[in-house]
């Protein structure tokens, strides 16, 4: 409000003191600071609640996924399922998401419960690492966000030599299928020497003492006669708990999250390593663990950092959905410690190797790829 406004009310000298007082407010040193530090907490709640909101329905639809696994399916068709060569059933566990595609925190729920259902352990793992990426949706979300990004040029008018979507789905599917079935084969092999002691406390209690004889593991204890609404009120019950079990672990996730992502800028990223690869998919790696994004959203985000090479973009589109904050904190509630770790170095070795090999087979024969495509 103008001070000749108020000046009616107060007098003369009542208004001519408001722009001194005025000047004053403006003046005081603590006023920037204070509405920096207002717009960063915003941003920060923004951020934590994007994240959360974001994982929240997946997780809801794993929790009820999960408790009608518990309830409806019969442990031993699922071991009829599962091949007894364990090499396979983990190439199998890696192709699950096709038929069942979920996001990488509702997948969780879903593993727990197949794991007590007598899966192994292994070919649980290759799931919980693979379905988040080699699924439809995550396919056709990476397709639509890299179509076009091959005719990307430089300021010279030269092409980048980037990967569109064909190449880009292609890259990330295999990548993602490697690095979980080689995985896969590492937590069996740690299977093998520590058995169920790789797994929490209250999860190892639930599990039969062998994967490798069916018969050993723990029988289903139910009525042998329920009416559909109280099998209906089971899986609501068995939802429920999974759901709550897990939500802690994400909100817990989110919030580490939401603070890198605040203190992360995308352009020093793109200056810092435009012109090493190693450095580049280090970065980019280390970007995916801390940003804790969707696997159905995360291709939009690397397709906007123009200036890295697509072996950079690789290392981020199949490392986030595998291991980030967020996952890292769910993972307490199914892992031990031992078996985090070991997963956790697994993945992010595959993912270097696979991506620095991919930046050298694609820097010396995509140039002649995308010439041959565009002849066509």
């Amino acid at each position: 409000m103008r001070a000749d406004g108020i000046a009616p009310l107060f007098g003369a000298r009542g208004a001519g003191k408001l722009p001194a007082a005025e000047t004053r407010f403006r003046a005081t040193p603590d006023h920037g600071q204070r509405i920096t530090v207002e717009n960063n907490v915003r941003t920060f709640i923004q951020i934590f609640a994007g994240i959360f909101y974001e994982a929240l329905p997946f997780i809801v639809l794993g929790a009820i996924i999960a408790g009608f696994l518990e309830e409806f399916v019969p442990q031993r068709l699922i071991l009829k399922l599962i091949p007894r060569n364990r090499f396979l059933a983990i190439v199998l566990g890696a192709l699950l998401g096709l038929p069942f595609p979920m996001c990488e925190c509702g997948i969780l729920v879903i593993m727990r419960r197949l794991l007590r259902k007598g899966v192994p352990l292994s070919c649980c793992v290759s799931y919980m690492l693979a379905g988040p990426i080699i699924n439809v949706v995550v396919m056709l979300s990476t397709y639509v966000a890299f179509t076009g990004m091959e005719s990307t040029t430089d300021s010279s008018g030269r092409l980048t030599n980037q990967m569109g979507g064909v190449a880009m789905v292609t890259a990330r599917m295999l990548g993602g299928f490697l690095v979980a079935v080689g995985t896969g084969l590492v937590v069996e092999w740690q299977h093998r020497r520590h058995g169920n002691k790789l797994l929490a406390a209250d999860l190892a209690a639930d599990m039969p003492a062998s994967q490798e004889d069916p018969d050993a593991t723990v029988l289903e204890k139910r009525p042998s006669q329920l009416t559909f609404p109280q099998r209906i009120g089971n899986v609501a019950e068995i939802a429920l708990h999974d759901f709550v079990d897990i939500t802690v672990f994400l909100i817990l996730g989110a919030l580490i999250a939401a603070f890198a992502r605040l203190t992360i800028s995308h352009n020093d990223v793109e200056e810092i390593s435009r012109n090493q690869p190693a450095v580049a998919i280090l970065l980019m790696m280390g970007l995916a663990i801390l940003l804790c994004l969707c696997s159905e959203a995360d291709a939009f985000v690397a397709a906007s950092f123009i200036a890295l090479r697509p072996s950079a973009k690789i290392a981020f589109l199949v490392l986030g959905p595998m291991l980030d904050f967020k996952l890292y904190m769910m993972y307490l509630r199914v892992f031990h410690p031992r078996l985090i770790w070991s997963i956790i170095l697994s993945v992010v070795v595959q993912v270097f190797i696979y991506s620095m090999l991919l930046h050298f087979l694609w820097e010396t024969y995509g140039p002649r790829l995308s010439s041959a495509l565009a002849d066509r």
